[in-house]
């Protein structure tokens, strides 16, 4: 499976990583291999926590360009 990521450094320097089609689910790490690291566990144990909760592995998500 393959999921889209948002990577975003924060004001600290971290590398912030987030998975948009499963909500709440976001890691970080000093470097983007780490930070990408980091999100394919946390991606593993949300989906493994939604399972069990009987809810959706993931949310549906469109990425739309919008000129401004």
């Amino acid at each position: 499976m393959k999921l889209l990521v948002t990577l975003e450094r924060d004001e600290t320097g971290m590398i912030v990583v987030e998975c948009p089609a499963i909500p709440g689910c976001v890691s970080q790490g000093k470097t983007e291999d780490e930070a990408l690291e980091n999100i394919r566990e946390a991606i593993q144990a949300c989906m493994e926590a939604r399972a069990e909760n009987g809810m959706p592995l993931t949310v549906a998500v469109r990425e739309i360009e919008v000129g401004v």
